[in-house]
């Protein structure tokens, strides 16, 4: 493993990996950091596309040092689909849809479980706990259980009702909260509390971007998207965004690719994309702030975005500003506009995050913030079908029996 310590990028402390940590006590996320020398001298990208196609093919920048402590289901390399037909369309014929749903779990949130649980496992952790929009408590759950641990879930109630099913089907135990992600957390905060003095009954806070891990496998998207390219950077990539772990992942995948030397200097730009029900990066984005103000009344149709106060704000904006990048929101009767449109145009049925990609990719175009000759890249964050509310079906007319 070439895992050396883990770093804390607002006050710069550095800190062992070898035992469980949450935040740095200033209360910013931790990162992983590597060898990188070390690792540019052992594996090559031609090295790497020998092996079998999941995240793990990056094994070298992961923080799992025994194998038999990865617990894995098959997660990673998923498709990177060519969208010509409604690229061409919005005016982006080079538009490309990272499609996530592939992955065990139905959402990309499986390739954070898989790492944050591997991690978690060598690290001699036996039980967790999280709050979630949903997606991430199903994966934690079902990850937790094919590693032999338990987790404790925490989700609001209006959380896609699937998510419920997955993480009871895995054994979890599952708390619905009459309120948002924040008003989760705040449960988790005191189950954990209340846990501090039981040895035997010690609970682990797995919340976003509150262990340094989940990131790390997060990271992959970005690893993945570039080795499709044939180890290129697109111009352009559209990040569904609350609380941002996947988006702070490419941006450090990016510049960990960078000093291997596997890309050059030119990074992709990186589009942070909200609902106008929910935008607190895009506010502090336009108004040149370093930090995100909570969202009062946060709702939207794109549920797994709905994170009023994004704990990785601060690196959210980095990544932003680091690759000239920048922030939108759009609004829910767009999104659910186009994720019917791209279903007849495609065929494939987006989850609204992903959909909300496409809203903004086509108002950005409209704009000039894209050129028509770039390549973009759309996260479809997960599986469509985990969401059947986003296409009305129960208005249709029933025919006789002919």
């Amino acid at each position: 493993m070439y895992l050396t310590h883990l770093e804390c990028p607002r006050c710069g402390d550095t800190f062992a990996a070898d035992q469980p940590r949450n935040l740095c006590p200033c209360g910013s996320p931790l990162l992983a950091r590597y060898d990188l020398d070390a690792v540019a001298a052992t594996v090559t990208p031609a090295e790497i596309a020998t092996r079998p196609a999941d995240l793990w093919r990056y094994r070298e920048l992961l923080p799992v040092a025994d194998q038999a402590n990865v617990t894995t289901l098959g997660e990673g390399w998923t498709p990177l689909l060519p969208a010509p037909r409604y690229g061409t369309g919005i005016g982006l014929p080079g538009l490309l849809v990272k499609d996530e749903g592939l992955i065990p779990t139905g959402s990309f949130k499986a390739r954070g479980a898989a790492v944050g649980i591997s991690r978690a496992r060598e690290l001699g952790i036996r039980r967790v706990a999280m709050p979630t929009n949903g997606n991430a408590g199903a994966a934690w759950a079902t990850y937790a259980a094919r590693a032999g641990m338990s987790a404790t879930i925490a989700m609001p109630v209006d959380a896609p009702t699937i998510t419920r099913r997955e993480c009871l089907a895995a054994g979890a135990e599952l708390h619905l909260i009459d309120g948002l992600i924040n008003d989760a957390g705040r449960f988790i905060a005191g189950l954990i509390a209340a846990s501090a003095d039981d040895p035997e009954g010690s609970i682990f806070d797995a919340s976003t971007l509150k262990e340094p891990y989940r990131l790390e496998g997060k990271k992959t998207m970005g690893y993945e998207i570039v080795e499709q390219l044939g180890w290129q950077v697109p111009d352009v990539i559209l990040y569904p965004t609350g609380g941002g772990v996947g988006l702070i992942g490419i941006h450090k995948a990016l510049h960990e690719m960078r000093q291997l030397g596997w890309i050059g200097d030119r990074f992709p730009r990186l589009v942070a994309v909200q609902s106008t029900g929910c935008a607190p990066i895009v506010r502090a984005f336009a108004s040149g702030a370093r930090r995100a103000e909570p969202w009062v009344d946060a709702q939207t149709v794109a549920f797994g975005i709905t994170v009023p106060a994004p704990l990785g704000d601060e690196l959210i904006l980095d990544a932003l500003r680091d690759t000239g990048g920048t922030a939108i929101a759009v609004r829910d009767e767009d999104i659910l506009a186009d994720l019917r449109e791209f279903g007849a145009r495609e065929g494939l049925l987006l989850c609204p995050e992903g959909a909300a990609c496409l809203t903004a990719a086509k108002q950005l175009r409209a704009g000039g913030w894209i050129r028509s000759d770039e390549r973009v890249v759309v996260l479809n964050t997960g599986a469509g079908l985990k969401y059947p509310e986003t296409v009305e079906a129960d208005n249709l007319p029933i025919l006789p029996r002919p």
